[in-house]
């Protein structure tokens, strides 16, 4: 997804049009020696209220995952915080997966 405006929008590199939908973002970390197959997921999304939602989802792969909703007033404000939990789980070894 490199390259692509989805990646700019979480990258913080551009802002999202008004009433754009943000396309999900998909993270895993695999470490078979460590038996580590995690994975994590945001989306941004506009709520029924005007505001905008951003849902993660987190969990080891094949299982349902723990789901957390984050209201904020702008779309703006939301894909920042996407873009910094992003970077943060890159930094532990997590890969964006998927086009």
């Amino acid at each position: 997804m490199p390259g692509s405006k989805s990646a700019a929008w979480l990258d913080g590199r551009m802002e999202a049009p008004p009433g754009a939908v943000m396309p999900s973002i998909y993270l895993e970390r695999r470490e078979p020696a460590r038996n580590i197959q995690r994975f994590y997921a945001i989306i941004i999304t506009p709520t029924l209220f005007g505001a905008w939602a951003m849902v993660r989802e987190w969990g080891r792969i094949g299982h349902p995952g723990t789901v957390r909703e984050t209201w904020f007033a702008t779309g703006g404000e939301a894909i920042k915080a996407g873009a910094k939990i992003r970077q943060r789980k890159e930094k532990r070894g997590y890969c964006a997966v998927g086009g």
